[in-house]
Order: C-alpha cells, then sequence, then structure tokens
C-alpha cells in the first residue's frame, strides 16, 4: 500500500484509477505541508521529506502544473496560485492573440520514506491552450488544456479516459515502475 498525500480530492480520484491499474492499493491522506516556490521537483522534494518523517512511513506527494511555452512557461509553479487569483478566464485574457498556444501538463511525484532520500518521477503531456473553455468533467485548467490527438479537452474526457495518457499517470507510471522493481514484495 503507498499512501498518497494531498488535499486535493480530484487528483485523488485520479490516482486511485490509475493504482488500480496496476493492481497496488492506494491510502489518501491529506497532510497540509509548506511547498517551497521553485521548480516542480523542490516542491515534491520538499512534501515527501516532510510527510514521510511526520508520519514515519513511505509516501508520495505530487506537484503538477501548467506551463505555456508563449507566456514564459508561465503559470508553472505557480499554478495553484493563478487558478485562485485569475482563474481561467485570466489565462485566456493573457493568450488573446497569441497565435503559439503550445502548452504541458506537468507531474512530478515525490517519493520518500523515513529511512531514504526523496527520488522524483516527472511526467508531462503536450497539448494546446484551447480559445475558449470546453468540458465539465475536469477540474482547474482542464477546460483550457486541448490535446489534438484527442479533438478534446482535459475536461471533456471521463477520468477513465484522462487517466490513460494524463501527466498524472505518465509520473505514477515512472514510480510504479520504479517502486515495483525495488519494493516488491
Amino acid at each position: 500500500m503507498i499512501t498518497f498525500i494531498t488535499g486535493n480530492k480530484h487528483k485523488v480520484k485520479e490516482a486511485k484509477e490509475i493504482f488500480h491499474n496496476f493492481n497496488i492499493e492506494l491510502e489518501h491522506m491529506d497532510l497540509g505541508y509548506c511547498e517551497p516556490q521553485g521548480i516542480l521537483e523542490d516542491v515534491a522534494i520538499a512534501g515527501a521529506k516532510y510527510a514521510s518523517s511526520k508520519l514515519k512511513r513511505p509516501v508520495i506527494v505530487e506537484d503538477a502544473g501548467l506551463f505555456i511555452r508563449s507566456l514564459n512557461w508561465f503559470p508553472g509553479t505557480y499554478s495553484s496560485y493563478v487558478q485562485e487569483t485569475i482563474g481561467n478566464s485570466g489565462v485566456l485574457k493573457l493568450m488573446r492573440g497569441t497565435k503559439d498556444r503550445y502548452a504541458e501538463f506537468r507531474s512530478v511525484i515525490g517519493y520518500c520514506t523515513p529511512k531514504t532520500e526523496p527520488k522524483t518521477f516527472l511526467g508531462y503531456v503536450k497539448g494546446q491552450i484551447a480559445l475558449q473553455e470546453k468540458g465539465d468533467k475536469g477540474f482547474a485548467f482542464d477546460s483550457l488544456f486541448y490535446i489534438e490527438e484527442k479533438g478534446k479537452t482535459f475536461a471533456e474526457l471521463s477520468i477513465k479516459e484522462k487517466s490513460q495518457f494524463s501527466h498524472r499517470k505518465n509520473s505514477l507510471k515512472m514510480f510504479i515502475n520504479w517502486y515495483k522493481d525495488n519494493y516488491s514484495e
């Protein structure tokens, strides 16, 4: 069993779907921790170290962000703050008239035990910023993130569909494969 530390119920739903596909049980715990501003890996490392030492058990944490090329990879690690302050409509305003709409969702899993240093796993998915919000199945920036191969935004996909190729799936899959190789029972 793996303990996933997050306060985001949407991340838990998606992660449980992914872990289920690998026959690993996931336990969820909401344990607030300080998130240093910087690169995603730094946030995941700090969170994993803190949670593991506090709970005295192995944990994973996840930090994710939307990175838009034409905005110099903004909002990046400030994604949560940007979502809370200017929201999707603010991002669309920033993008008004911009031809380059390339974006990436990135996710970093931080794993740590009380006796080891944290290890990180970076996953991402490529997409475009849509011209308008579409869909109501996702959360945060999902209604803006358009996947050309699917012809839909993340918010137009079910959790099951999204968890087949999302940034979170990619980072969790890397973690799970590493975990199975190193901690198989």
